[in-house]
């Protein structure tokens, strides 16, 4: 584990980043990767939810979903959105905030050719977040998808998609006896500019 003081000399929040998702992959039994994604819809009500995150570099952090979700059609109508990143084994989470971008087409066909081929079907026979009848009429719907794409390559569907947060601000939060935590965050105003750190109170 990185000291806790160390962390507040960083100067690049990705190199960060990386570093304390390591160490949550050494301690975290179960999906170190997950993170809280926050959307909104068209009139600002807040929603969230637990996603996976499926790749991160400069650009910022990977997410996919079906773009007929609620987050898809949030995202549609106000391309923001904030994640938080907790690692209770670690005490310390990182919340990231600024703009959403669609992966390329190339990239998502990569990823989808990765998940578990009853994955990719359940993409298909899943209409995310709309009304369901019954547990049975899902599994009709992966049992008829499972029939249809026997023996072939299982496509990726056309609203399953990427996005990538491009961060605006990254904040580093680590755990300290008596709440005397460390904080610092990284801010810019666009996505290409170069970021400012300031040291925050707990």
């Amino acid at each position: 584990m990185t000291d806790n003081q160390d962390f507040t000399a960083a100067e690049d929040p990705f190199a960060l980043f990386r570093t304390w998702l390591a160490d949550a992959e050494k301690s975290e039994s179960c999906d170190p990767e997950a993170m809280a994604l926050a959307t909104a819809d068209s009139s600002g009500l807040p929603n969230v939810r637990m996603v996976l995150l499926k790749g991160t570099d400069e650009r910022g952090f990977v997410f996919y979903t079906n773009c007929e979700s609620a987050k898809g059609e949030e995202l549609a109508v106000n391309a923001k959105a904030a994640l938080l990143f907790f690692w209770k084994s670690l005490g310390r989470q990182i919340r990231v905030r600024g703009p959403i971008e669609p992966v390329t087409d190339a990239e998502a066909d990569a990823y989808f050719a990765t998940r578990h081929p009853q994955s990719r079907i359940g993409a298909w026979a899943s209409k995310q977040s709309r009304p369901l009848e019954s547990r049975a009429a899902l599994e009709e719907a992966v049992a008829l998808y499972t029939a249809q794409f026997e023996g072939r390559e299982i496509a990726r569907p056309d609203y399953w998609r990427g996005f990538r947060v491009r961060p605006v601000e990254i904040e580093f939060w680590q755990n300290g006896d008596y709440r005397l935590h460390d904080r610092i965050v990284f801010r810019r105003a666009e996505p290409e500019e170069p970021w400012t750190k300031t040291r925050l109170n707990p």
